[in-house]
């Protein structure tokens, strides 16, 4: 028999280390969280080899939702002021009390008439060993179930399972394939259901009706840093000006965070002969913009700063105060991994989003998760950039063009099993949601 312990960031990565080096009959007899990551340890030649993720886990499924009763049971106790002494430990090892069972052994023999000692409180790192413990449990049983639910629909329903790999290429998530693939379920001719599933794709992007800058008003770029907000306002300024002229835009920059910052806002506004409002923190970003309520649109630039940073929360309580009236746009760079941008919005959307601007299109290798966040959080896509000419560059989005370009930047290998297999498990994830 041979057994080894895996390390890894998440439990995915580690299921696929077991994989890559003891092969699929492997089996996965310990698992817990450790500084960093995940520990994993598997077993070949396993007598308890039928563990392994070729059938439903009932076992394990069965010992989640102890666990999830057992961590209900003591939070209710806690708020109810109830608390457990040393049996907890019972408790927690799956041990009951009795009502004639002491909360605390004295050490020597108390007085009858004196009372009983309080009661210890729970202590607030066995809860935490017991939610990590119960996230480990999950996120592994996801895995083998996803790789279990991918199987069998290769083997029951082939043409189906070609559909999934296809739009596994394309980047999309296990919940928008699901959706997609559903709309199309009555279509057995492969080449006309794909169509449709393109065609159905591009209906749920959303575009708005009326560009920004048409519309006018005070328009605001957030994001991260890194994901061209300025370079796209300076092309919106430039777009604007060739067309109407400078008369009436106005640029104000927000971020005295970055090195130069300001100073490529002043270059551009002289080239385009714009004026520049500098807004420092904690400065009234409403006094700020009074003088500029006559310009027909106002562009403002805002710092990219971490999610954990305090100036960040008080940027955007000021872009969703009163008086403001912006429409924010969440700058999102194409060539960003799924779970930076998913981070994005979630940091983001507190000052409220109008919409999308999708940067970088000419150096992406893959265009389906950031389409999918878009489509999940009903996102506008309200502008496109696909290089740095100012303003060539920048373009309106058409939704079938849109999915035609995703279709041709997709990988061009097909997908692994194990890519496959993350996809479900996706789905176990997150059920009932478009994105993972």
């Amino acid at each position: 028999m041979q057994v080894k312990r895996f390390f890894a960031a998440d439990m995915r990565q580690a299921m696929k280390l077991v994989r890559d080096e003891l092969g699929a009959d492997a089996a996965i007899i310990g698992n817990r969280r450790i500084a960093g990551g995940v520990e994993l340890t598997a077993a070949l030649d396993y007598k308890l080899s039928a563990l392994a993720p070729r059938v439903p886990n009932v076992e394990l499924e069965d010992e989640l939702r102890k666990t999830q009763s057992r961590i209900v049971t003591a939070q209710a106790e806690i708020s109810g002021r109830n608390e457990l002494g040393d049996g907890n430990r019972q408790l927690f090892a799956g041990q009951s009390l009795t009502a004639s069972e002491p909360l605390v052994e004295p050490h020597v023999e108390a007085p009858q008439a004196a009372p009983a000692p309080a009661p210890a409180p729970v202590e607030a790192r066995l809860l935490d060993a017991m939610r990590s413990e119960l996230s480990g449990l999950r996120e592994l049983l996801e895995v083998q179930l996803g790789s279990l639910a991918w199987g069998q629909l290769q083997g029951s329903k082939p043409q189906q399972a070609n559909l999934w790999r296809r739009l596994q290429r394309l980047g999309l998530s296990g919940g928008l394939a699901r959706e997609l693939l559903e709309l199309t379920a009555g279509i057995e001719e492969p080449r006309q259901a794909w169509r449709m599933v393109l065609a159905h794709l591009a209906r749920m992007i959303e575009v708005p009706q009326i560009e920004p800058i048409e519309e006018g008003g005070v328009i605001a770029m957030v994001g991260p840093a890194g994901m061209g907000k300025t370079t796209t306002l300076a092309k919106l300024a430039a777009r604007y000006v060739l067309k109407y002229g400078a008369n009436n835009l106005a640029l104000v920059s927000m971020d005295s965070f970055r090195i130069g910052a300001q100073e490529q806002l002043k270059t551009l506004g002289r080239i385009l002969n714009v004026s520049v409002t500098y807004v420092d923190p904690g400065e009234s970003l409403a006094q700020a913009l009074e003088p500029l309520l006559r310009k027909r649109v106002v562009l403002i630039d805002t710092a990219g700063l971490q999610a954990s940073d305090p100036a960040l929360r008080m940027q955007l309580e000021t872009l969703a105060g009163r008086g403001i009236a912006s429409k924010n746009y969440l700058v999102m760079a194409t060539t960003s991994q799924k779970q930076v941008l998913t981070a994005a919005y979630h940091s983001y959307k507190r000052c409220g989003l109008a919409g999308c601007i999708l940067t970088k299109l000419d150096e992406t290798a893959c265009l389906g998760e950031v389409l999918s966040l878009a489509i999940s959080h009903e996102l506008p896509i309200a502008y496109l950039t696909d290089g740095p000419r100012i303003p060539e560059d920048l373009q309106l989005p058409r939704k079938h063009q849109l999915v035609s370009r995703a279709v041709s930047v997709q990988m061009q290998d097909e997908p692994s099993e194990e890519a496959m297999a993350d996809m479900f498990a996706d789905l176990y994830h997150n059920p009932g949601k478009r994105v993972g």
